[in-house]
């Protein structure tokens, strides 16, 4: 009678604590990657009153008669392996871990130890560390290889201080490359002028100073696809042409420095240039090799050319002179040097003149470009502009050499439009080689499904700063929640070895702008309840019923 009544009382005491449980479990229905528990339930050790025999020859034997003490937990088990549901956030810093054959975990670190946790909403601290948003605890992981950039050191896990000092900007970087690409048309009304087709890119040196270099593309003959190349300028920010101040110093031999030291070569540029009034008319005294005394008439004068004086002379009036300039608009830059004229009709003349650049050679039948260069035998369709002469000529210049590619350049039939581009940079796949950047500040961080933290600056640049590591156990049931969504490892959850492992490695992943809801079902938490709800009812009236034998003992002696 008394071992029903303390049976019943085990049976309250066991029944209550599988309702705090089950409490517990409806209360952080949404907490973030909270795992519900369950508990499982144990009968107590039994009193013997006869123990069991064996049978004879005569008689069976008898089992043992044994009278059960109550129930007790077994056992709390919590469902640390099954995942909960996807919340949606759109915030980067909230991570979701979805695993494929492990359960894994976040290190993260409350100043004395490590813990593991589901919970992935983090924040950037104070400090620059990727932390809790909830306790602060500090995310743990790998860093970034010093010798390498690009690379992640699988070492030790540490504080993952994403957003320290150096990792604020992004160092500029010299252009190293830069490239002409689209459409030379012969017909584009561009080629007639004196500066003919003019493209410019932009540049940065070592120091993150933008430069403008601009280049002017002319047409020598349309019928064989030739085209010339030549530096203009090359202007910084403060728009003085540090290419004009190179070619004004002295060469240290009485002379300048020549352009040709940054980019190009001696050349012979040949060019045609229409009479300016259509009253001029040119003859010459060999037309069919354009060449010989070369007179032009103007109503009722007659002209002869004076190559000394780069002008026609009245043939009657010595005073009445007319240079090239007002004839076919030569420019004051061609007048200055020591040009060849000859006749090719009656409305136009040719004239050659030396100038600093380079060849460009199309193909008559494709239209492709078959080099660049001073001529056929240089074949190559690079060009390299020798930047770095432009710099101090005592100390290492901060703007570098650049290789220029010309081989995207086509000579087609575009309706008299080109469509020629410079930019910095060669394309390399699905990427800019050698383009360089100014100074970047950043502008974002974001998370790659294998935890690599990268980067994002003002400039483009994109820089890995750390990389997110994780943990799994042999039995991570066996792990000791320890609140705040932390566990720590028991001596059956399995050791942390400290490093840590690359979620990618067995096919899980890191999910950003999400975060793992709470895996309580409440459909069977109520349930739960409402069977917990009964069997303490049913255990209760063990007690009441126990009670009840007791006072009809005790009414025995009146």
């Amino acid at each position: 009678m008394m071992r029903s009544l303390f049976s019943g009382v085990s049976g309250l005491k066991t029944h209550q604590t599988k309702m705090d449980v089950i409490g517990n479990n409806i209360s952080n229905v949404n907490t973030v990657a909270f795992k519900s528990s369950a508990t499982t339930f144990s009968d107590i050790m039994y009193q013997t009153t006869q123990q069991a025999s064996g049978a004879s020859g005569t008689r069976g034997g008898t089992n043992a008669k044994q009278i059960g003490l109550g129930v007790t937990n077994g056992a709390t088990k919590v469902s640390i392996t099954s995942s909960g549901a996807a919340q949606s956030t759109g915030d980067a810093l909230d991570i979701r871990l979805t695993d494929s054959k492990s359960t894994n975990f976040f290190i993260v670190n409350n100043g004395a130890q490590n813990l593991f946790t589901r919970a992935g909403s983090f924040y950037i601290d104070g400090m620059g560390n990727l932390a809790m948003t909830t306790t602060g605890y500090i995310v743990q992981g790998w860093q970034v290889d010093p010798q390498n950039p690009a690379s992640i050191i699988k070492d030790t896990v540490s504080p993952l201080r994403v957003m320290k000092s150096e990792n604020l900007t992004s160092a500029p970087e010299a252009t190293t490359a830069a490239n002409f690409a689209g459409v030379l048309d012969k017909n584009d009304s561009q080629f007639n002028s004196t500066g003919g087709y003019v493209r410019s890119f932009t540049l940065f040196d070592n120091l993150g100073y933008s430069y403008t270099a601009k280049f002017s593309i002319k047409l020598q003959d349309g019928t064989n696809g030739i085209y010339t190349v030549e530096l203009t300028s090359v202007l910084d920010q403060d728009n003085n042409d540090i290419l004009k101040k190179y070619t004004s110093q002295s060469d240290g031999s009485g002379g300048s420095k020549s352009l040709s030291d940054i980019f190009g070569t001696d050349i012979i540029v040949s060019k045609s240039y229409k009479a300016l009034s259509d009253d001029y008319k040119f003859t010459t005294t060999d037309p069919a090799a354009g060449t010989g005394d070369i007179k032009m008439t103007s109503g009722t004068k007659t002209y002869t050319y004076n190559a000394t004086d780069k002008a026609f002379v009245n043939d009657a009036d010595s005073t009445d002179v007319l240079p090239l300039t007002v004839v076919c608009g030569l420019s004051a830059e061609d007048m200055a040097k020591n040009i060849e004229i000859s006749y090719k009709d009656e409305n136009t003349l040719a004239i050659k003149s030396p100038s600093i650049g380079y060849n460009l050679k199309f193909d008559p039948k494709e239209g492709t470009l078959m080099y660049a260069g001073k001529d056929a035998k240089s074949g190559g369709k690079s060009l390299v502009m020798n930047s770095s002469l432009l710099g101090p000529s005592d100390e290492k210049a901060a703007i570098s050499d650049i290789e220029i590619d010309f081989s995207k350049l086509l000579n087609y039939d575009n309706g008299g439009t080109s469509t020629a581009v410079a930019n910095k940079g060669i394309p390399d796949g699905v990427t800019m080689r050698g383009e360089g950047r100014k100074l970047g500040t950043m502008t974002g961080l974001s998370i790659q499904t294998n935890g690599e933290i990268y980067g994002s600056y003002s400039n483009g640049n994109t820089v890995l700063l750390g990389q997110i590591a994780v943990a799994q156990f042999a039995n991570a049931s066996g792990l000791l929640e320890m609140g705040d969504n932390c566990y720590n490892t028991t001596l059956n959850s399995g050791d942390f070895d400290g490093i840590g492992i690359d979620i990618s490695a067995d096919g899980s992943s890191m999910n950003t702008g999400q975060l793992e809801m709470s895996n309580v079902d409440l459909s069977s938490e109520f349930t739960d309840m409402i069977t917990t709800q009964r069997g303490f009812q049913a255990n209760s009236r063990i007690i009441t019923v126990s009670d009840t034998l007791l006072e009809e003992l005790i009414n025995l002696k009146r």
